[in-house]
């Protein structure tokens, strides 16, 4: 542990002069891609892990599936869960990740099950989101958001799950959206904008979907591709399963085609979209949660109607060269030097 106290603690006093750098960077188009990278979790450590690769069908995990970062070294709730990466326009990476460890009595973190009652607010309940910042995937900056303390109106707050972001062109700005509840309520997806400097929410957050006949879902992933907007999310209308809606709106206006996209016969969760590198072609990844060992599954469109089934890592087309029982999964495209400097970093035996 005292590893990763180490990394975390000098990644911050480098991290200042480095981010000036960063935001003077040209903005990396997708024919100066040529690399990815995979953020996820595990249960059992409750940390961040980084796995690369060359093609989008096979990663190889950078620190030989031990974690990168410690969730104990930058949480409330000594874990953290569903990791989600994203660079932003002023070249930053920047990363939101659940605040909750949902096994932080049995670990010692705590003298109860959950942070709060959990008949009152709801199994896993949580009031934070952990929010970092990078130049160069290495070297991060963290800040724990309260969600619960960011207006009055979320004080009873029963979750803040899953964070995601993109950017809204019209408002110019990150938008972050994640699940949330109040109370024991039941759960949606709702939307907010971030400040500038990547710490707090500026606005409410507002339901971004309502679903039909006042069923609940959770882990929205939205994607623009042309003029649409398509959202991803894991419906628990009969099960939970991968449904998509559509939009020419970023925060609203939403029309939802319960028809499922995922290939699965059990319950999945935790979509993630990414672009295939210089091919009209984009893969849908989600978590199998509910298979023994943890797996992910995979499901590859190039029109966001038809979804061409591939299967599991290691089971087909999909490979984890070096990395087991992975969760809620995060793939971005990178540079090929951006790829290498994060593989040297690990000593990963990886060329790009």
């Amino acid at each position: 542990m005292k590893k990763f106290n180490f990394l975390l603690t000098f990644s911050i006093l480098i991290l200042a002069g480095s981010i000036a750098l960063a935001q003077k960077a040209k903005f990396p188009k997708e024919k100066d891609m040529g690399a990815y990278l995979m953020v996820y979790f595990k249960d059992d450590t409750h940390a961040l892990y980084m796995a690369l690769s060359k093609d989008g069908y096979s990663f190889t995990d950078v620190n030989n599936a031990k974690p990168v970062i410690a969730g104990d070294t930058i949480s409330e709730q000594k874990g953290i869960r569903d990791p989600y990466i994203y660079r932003a326009p002023n070249g930053l990476f920047y990363m939101a990740l659940t605040d909750l460890h949902i096994y932080a009595q049995k670990a010692g973190y705590r003298d109860t099950e959950w942070e709060r009652d959990g008949k009152q607010y709801g199994w896993g309940n949580n009031r934070g989101i952990v929010l970092m910042k990078s130049p160069d995937l290495i070297h991060w900056s963290h800040t724990v958001l309260r969600v619960d303390k960011a207006f009055p109106e979320l004080a009873d707050i029963g979750c803040a799950w899953a964070p995601e972001l993109i950017y809204d062109d019209k408002a110019q700005k990150t938008m972050i959206y994640f699940t949330m509840h109040f109370g024991n309520q039941k759960n949606k997806v709702y939307y907010s904008y971030m400040n500038k400097n990547f710490t707090q929410l500026e606005t409410l957050p507002k339901p971004i979907l309502e679903y039909p006949d006042g069923k609940e879902y959770i882990d929205a992933d939205i994607t623009k591709v042309g003029n649409k907007y398509h959202m991803l999310i894991a419906s628990h209308n009969g099960g939970s399963h991968i449904e998509q809606a559509i939009s020419d709106s970023v925060n609203s206006g939403y029309q939802l085609n319960p028809q499922r996209v995922d290939g699965e016969k059990v319950g999945c969760e935790a979509p993630n979209v990414y672009k295939i590198i210089g091919k009209d072609k984009w893969m849908l990844i989600y978590d199998i949660y509910r298979i023994n060992p943890h797996n992910f599954g995979f499901s590859e469109t190039s029109d966001f109607v038809n979804f061409n089934y591939l299967g599991h890592f290691n089971e087909g087309v999909m490979k984890s060269t070096n990395f087991t029982i992975p969760k809620h999964p995060s793939v971005i495209q990178i540079t090929k030097k951006e790829a290498q400097k994060l593989a040297d970093k690990w000593n990963c035996d990886i060329k790009f």
